[in-house]
């Protein structure tokens, strides 16, 4: 907004329209744009106050029991492979110290 000696008024902050001027063609674009610019970011605060305790996982094994089926099954099959695992060592080990008393 200008004055009358051609200089900007303080404190318009550049809006230049007024009344029925906005309803124009092509001043309503140029707002619509300038309302579409780009979007402020979340502050931390703002993005935490969103987090509760499913963000981390709580309360997952009473959805349906699939997942600690699911659990379930991979920790036998855990388990089962280390115990083969650790039953081979055993024998190897029983095997090298017959070995060893054989040899002596």
């Amino acid at each position: 907004m200008l004055d009358h000696q051609g200089r900007e008024v303080p404190g318009n902050r550049g809006y230049k329209y007024f009344g029925r001027a906005k309803d124009l063609p092509g001043v309503r674009e140029l707002f619509e744009e300038q309302a579409t610019g780009r979007p402020r970011k979340a502050t931390k605060a703002e993005l935490l106050r969103r987090i509760d305790a499913a963000y981390f996982g709580y309360g997952d094994e009473n959805d349906d029991g699939e997942l600690l089926e699911y659990e379930r099954s991979v920790t036998e099959k855990r388990i089962r492979r280390l115990r083969s695992a650790h039953d081979a060592t055993l024998e190897d080990s029983d095997s090298s110290d017959a070995d060893a008393e054989t040899q002596q």
